[in-house]
């Protein structure tokens, strides 16, 4: 009981001396009698004395004035930055050109390349050229251009460097047969060439991946940030009255939880000719009005929130990735406190680092890997994170863009890896990295039924910077 009436002063910057507190604590219901004495005695004074509370007693005390409104407390600066080299808005430099995508998958090879051998397990690599030349083991990092299935039950993959290829043979008793490969992706291998110098026999297969046993480590930032993915607004489907539901809470709780920061990852209005039919599930038909429309529900989001805004396929940006932030035309009405990106991109709040990725790609992990489906979005982001890449198919459903660099290499390890997209809603820990599937704002369409696309929409999940513990805030209910 005592701690209980000290904390209740406390809370109002009030302390008892030690003969007051003794008086207090010898009345019959003390925490009621502490309350009733703390809310009338004057504010004048920072300590409570025994004459105070005998003179509470015999009704001498003074009422406390009437209170004036508690000045909000001050918001610190936000903390928020777009990584350098991360976003290509503004850098594009890509014509199309045969040279062009040498560069583009040369970027790739060399980024993963170094961080395979970075691996403490693994050491430096010989070239495949110099590799089948040698009669011992060794080890090989190459690109993925084929995988096939031996009649005898064996995986075989075509692997190339910057000067070479080879054919690896992975046994079907071989501990690392069953692995899950993509074409695009690179590799190391450690293993012999055969006695014919035609094949190379793999013992083990490495990846650029994560390192093991890494955690997230607590820091003392008190602020959480919040994603909302595929608001598609514009959409007949637009969930609305979550929306509100949602605004609502923020209005009432963003303050006091120190809720800084708002992530959308794309695909923020529904867009214009996107899939056959679409023009029957537009509530807003015109492109232009779409985005007025998302600026005046942006404008309810509390003021004190950073905003940072991200294209997916469905906005009025090129749809081959790495994609530019939305031009100005659309978005100049919007807020200051809105901040405008490219997709992907690497955030930096409060000292972490959040991988913002719109998700398109999860359709070709999809496609290309049977036990992958988009029930289970995060495990899709989880062989991203494998392989270091959020995107290494090239030529299926996700259009690329051959830039100088690839953007889509994931060159930083992150603490928090966001994606949409598949209008999913779903987190995990791995490795240290707080995996988030971010929902969506729009209900099942026509062409998703017609497809067996089940969404779980209206849920915007939370992290807290600090502690990395996040919730699934769900505005179904």
């Amino acid at each position: 009981m005592r701690s209980e009436v000290l904390n209740a002063a406390a809370r109002r910057n009030l302390f008892f001396s030690p003969d007051a507190l003794e008086m207090i604590l010898s009345n019959s219901d003390p925490m009621a009698f502490a309350n009733t004495l703390l809310t009338t005695l004057s504010e004048s004074s920072m300590f409570i004395e025994k004459k105070d509370i005998m003179s509470f007693i015999a009704g001498d005390a003074a009422v406390a004035p009437e209170r004036t409104p508690i000045a909000p407390k001050n918001k610190k600066h936000s903390d928020i930055s777009i990584v350098p080299g991360t976003d290509v808005t503004g850098d594009s430099t890509c014509e199309g050109k045969i040279a062009d995508f040498a560069t583009y998958f040369k970027s790739r090879f060399f980024a993963l390349k170094k961080m395979i051998e970075k691996r403490r397990d693994f050491g430096a690599s010989v070239p495949i050229s110099r590799a089948m030349t040698l009669g011992r083991e060794t080890q090989i990092i190459g690109m993925i251009y084929e995988k096939k299935e031996t009649k005898n039950g064996h995986t075989t993959l075509s692997l190339e460097d910057e000067c070479g290829t080879c054919t690896v043979l992975i046994s079907k008793d071989s501990p690392c047969y069953g692995d899950m490969f993509v074409n695009d992706e690179v590799i190391g291998v450690s293993g012999r060439p055969s006695s014919t110098g035609n094949l190379f026999i793999a013992d083990k297969i490495f990846r650029p991946d994560v390192p093991a046993g890494r955690t997230w480590v607590p820091s003392d930032s008190v602020a959480s940030v919040a994603f909302l993915s595929d608001i598609h607004v514009g959409s007949s489907t637009f969930l609305e009255k979550e929306w509100e539901k949602m605004i609502a809470w923020l209005k009432t709780n963003s303050y006091d939880m120190d809720l800084d920061y708002l992530i959308l990852p794309g695909d923020v209005v529904d867009g214009i000719g996107i899939f056959p039919g679409q023009e029957e599930e537009l509530m807003i038909a015109d492109i232009y009005e779409q985005y007025e429309k998302l600026g005046e529900y942006i404008k309810d989001i509390p003021d004190h929130i950073k905003i940072v805004m991200q294209p997916g396929n469905h906005d009025a940006v090129r749809l081959a990735e790495p994609q530019p932030a939305l031009n100005e035309v659309f978005v100049k009405g919007f807020d200051s406190n809105v901040i405008m990106a490219g997709n992907p991109i690497n955030l930096e709040i409060e000292g972490r680092t959040i991988l913002s990725y719109h998700g398109k790609s999860i359709d070709d992990w999809v496609a290309s890997v049977q036990k992958l489906n988009y029930d289970d979005p995060i495990s899709v982001m989880r062989e991203m994170l494998t392989r270091r890449h959020l995107s290494p198919m090239y030529g299926g459903r996700t259009a690329m863009a051959p830039e100088k660099k690839d953007y889509l290499v994931i060159d930083r390890v992150p603490d928090i890896f966001v994606s949409g997209h598949v209008h999913g809603a779903g987190k995990m820990d791995h490795r240290g990295i707080k995996i988030i599937n971010a929902s969506a704002w729009q209900d099942q369409t026509e062409y998703q039924r017609a497809h067996n696309f089940n969404p779980n929409p209206a849920i915007m999940p939370v992290v807290h910077l600090g502690t990395g513990v996040a919730k699934m805030m769900d505005f179904t209910k």
